[in-house]
């Protein structure tokens, strides 16, 4: 199946529907977002990595900030926070760059604040964006890697056929869910604990939709 171009989601939020569907569609069909100190570090971390016209060569490695990419088999858009350029002798799986002579290997690298993941949320994310530049520049990439700001650790992510075919599953579960409109109801768990949605999505233990909390809490009714 191929997306069309209206049919695009933003690939950042697949990270966020392995972690929880509901927080993923609070965030993006109801329009909610909520600040805490978890999602203020990661903010800080990528600023690092987000600026466009930063580039950075260490020896013969390039690397490139905040890439657009897509595609139309995931129907996903975004950036990435790095993209790596190897040199390489050959053109197999190589892509070319205006302001670097030669063939480059890309490899995508994602920046995480804290440390790896019980679940495979922030491998799905970095699929889902090695699958986007493959599908892009007609390549093939094998691996890609995982920064985690508090472990200061750099982690390699094999992209072996299992974990593609994951990411394909959760990029069609988010469009049939975004399609339907329909929030999924709320499964309370430990890992609500760090959600910065927690007071939105769960309010006094009760399941309501973000815009019936908003409006009974926030907005004065009028008659």
């Amino acid at each position: 199946m191929m997306y069309a171009e209206d049919d695009m989601l933003m690939l950042s939020g697949i990270q966020h529907f392995v972690y929880c569907p509901r927080q993923w569609a609070l965030i993006h069909i109801e329009q909610v977002w909520a600040e805490n100190r978890y999602t203020a570090e990661g903010q800080i971390l990528h600023k690092q990595a987000d600026d466009p016209f930063y580039r950075q060569k260490n020896g013969e490695c390039v690397s490139l900030r905040s890439v657009s990419i897509s595609s139309n088999t995931l129907g996903l858009y975004g950036f990435t926070d790095v993209v790596e350029l190897h040199p390489s002798e050959h053109a197999d799986n190589c892509i070319c760059h205006p302001s670097y002579p030669g063939y480059w290997k890309p490899f995508p690298v994602e920046y995480k604040r804290g440390h790896s993941k019980p679940d495979e949320r922030d491998e799905v994310q970095l699929a889902a964006q090695v699958i986007c530049l493959e599908e892009m520049h007609n390549i093939r990439i094998d691996r890609a890697f995982l920064f985690y700001g508090e472990t200061r650790r750099r982690e390699e992510i094999i992209m072996d056929e299992q974990l593609r075919i994951l990411t394909q599953q959760y990029a069609d579960e988010m469009h049939r869910i975004y399609s339907s409109g329909i929030v999924p109801k709320a499964v309370k768990s430990r890992k609500c604990a760090n959600c910065s949605l927690l007071d939105i999505c769960l309010p006094d233990n009760k399941q309501l939709l973000a815009k019936n909390y908003l409006k009974k809490n926030l907005y004065e009714e009028t008659t």
